[in-house]
């Protein structure tokens, strides 16, 4: 006999139909497990052995045959536990085969028949939702796969359980739907004194998702300023907030099947990897720059990062996806983010300071700026110079507006501009690009006159040109104007960086 259950595996974002096949057969005992598994998927057989001990249950002395089809897919991970253990139950005869064609399941299996957690539910519910099948889980995941509409969940705490659900003798009660989460308060605005252009700057990113490098001395404010954007920015949608959370399910993140409406702000160290940056590693899971979709992705200190790390995220910046290519897979994750950048002028952070500035000036500062390729810096739309705070605007009250006035001001951008590009697939200016941005960022004749100009005195490549408008069109949206005026280019010039001179 020969029983067969439905499972997944997960290749970036997609969730691939797989089916365990399990033939208990006459011949020498033994327990062979095929279809391209990794080591992890191969030591189930020793989880899936003492799993039906700790039931009272021993295999049968035949020769067991699990095959993982399709065979030319590789399996990775601890999810196809329950799977293989219900095909040998369904195969023993000690579970109906039939009652588990309407299921798939994941789950890893303890060695006393617990199902605990494993990665990736969320994906595989919304895989069986598109079959019109249901899902056997882990308990502590049941909230999560309910984030996928119209489908039976069967979350279980242990493999016994789920055989007497199974049979009609204990009903395990349907999971309750996950929470979904407020925002958290962040540091409000209030708190940075001084600080007017970098504060301008800070609005006009959050209102077009635009890139944006501070540089400043020590202490000036700048991570403060970046901790400060996920107040002003607007949440989540429902769709968005599951997106990010299918992330977030395949990095084994999501919590009890919270999902957040906050967008994601991540902070990696300067030590960080290529590979913990733009994703990879043995199974090839997301990296910050998508854990970081549709959110912010923060890098303070940014010289100190390896110049290799920094050049991989050239690409995802500009298409809005990673693509992790390894010998036996190549994954595709989202990486829509904003990034935020922060770092000092030179090594000791004084430059333009006499009476701190080191002796090695100017070389000390080409030297550590130089750290930061010049494509990289191309793809950053606003670059703002932070000075120093001096103790008497610390002793001043704090400012008039703060995080909820500036983040009235950016919702109502985002609403213009969620209007204006419907059913275009993009959701931001800092996405504007052929036809639309021909459409929507046009500026008037004075406003294209000075922008002519500019790029012939700033030698603008064709990016800075297509940035410089987008960032137009997002101060015009602040504003409220329908047209790009010179006023509008005018203040997006001043946030370009300046080339080089010499």
């Amino acid at each position: 006999m020969v029983a067969l259950v439905s499972t997944v595996a997960y290749m970036g974002l997609e969730a691939r139909a797989v089916e365990v096949q399990c033939q208990v057969a006459p011949g020498m005992p033994g327990f062979t497990l095929v279809g391209l598994p990794d080591k992890a998927v191969g030591e189930s057989r020793q989880r899936v052995s003492a799993a039906l001990t700790a039931m009272g249950l021993a295999l049968p002395p035949k020769r067991i045959t699990i095959n993982l089809s399709p065979a030319d897919l590789p399996k990775e991970g601890s999810h196809y536990d329950l799977p293989i253990a219900l095909a040998l139950l369904a195969a023993m005869g000690i579970i109906d085969a039939e009652q588990l064609a309407d299921f798939v399941a994941v789950g890893e299996l303890a060695l006393d028949g617990r199902v605990i957690p494993s990665p990736g539910v969320l994906l595989a519910a919304l895989h069986a939702s598109e079959r019109e099948l249901g899902l056997i889980c882990p308990v502590a995941q049941g909230s999560e796969a309910r984030w996928a509409s119209g489908i039976s969940v069967i979350a279980t705490p242990n493999l016994i359980s789920l055989l007497n659900h199974l049979k009609g003798t204990q009903i395990l009660p349907p999971p309750a739907l996950g929470r979904a989460e407020s925002p958290p308060r962040g540091p409000d605005l209030k708190q940075v004194k001084g600080q007017e252009v970098a504060r301008r700057a800070l609005e006009i990113a959050a209102a077009g998702s635009h890139n944006l490098l501070m540089s400043g001395p020590p202490g000036a404010g700048k991570s403060l300023l970046a901790s400060c954007l996920p107040g002003i920015l607007p949440e989540l949608t429902a769709g968005e907030a599951l997106e990010v959370s299918m992330i977030a399910s395949v990095a084994g993140s999501l919590e009890e099947g919270r999902i957040s409406r906050a967008r994601p702000f991540r902070a990696p160290h300067h030590s960080a990897s290529m590979a913990a940056l733009t994703g990879g590693g043995l199974k090839v899971r997301p990296g910050e720059v998508s854990m970081a979709h549709l959110g912010v992705l923060f890098l303070d200190e940014l010289p100190e990062f390896q110049r290799a790390v920094l050049d991989s995220l050239r690409q995802p910046l500009e298409t809005g996806e990673v693509t992790v290519a390894r010998a036996n897979a190549h994954v595709t994750y989202p990486a829509r983010v904003q990034l935020i950048a922060a770092m000092n002028p030179c090594r000791c952070g004084y430059l333009g300071d006499p009476t701190l500035a080191c002796s090695r000036v100017p070389k000390c500062a080409a030297d550590y700026q130089g750290k930061v390729s010049g494509p990289l810096l191309d793809r950053i739309d606003l670059h703002v110079e932070v000075d120093p705070v001096r103790a008497v605007d610390l002793a001043l009250p704090p400012p008039k507006e703060g995080s909820a006035e500036v983040a009235a001001r950016v919702a109502r951008a985002r609403e213009i501009q969620t209007l204006r590009l419907e059913g275009t697939g993009r959701r931001t200016n800092a996405e504007l690009d052929g036809d639309l941005l021909e459409t929507h960022a046009t500026p008037d004749e004075p406003g294209r006159a000075l922008l002519m100009q500019a790029a012939e005195t700033m030698r603008l490549s064709a990016r800075g040109y297509t940035r410089i408008l987008r960032t137009s069109r997002t101060i015009a949206d602040l504003a409220g104007a329908e047209r790009i005026s010179r006023i509008h280019v005018a203040e997006a010039l001043s946030y370009r960086r300046r080339p080089p001179t010499g």
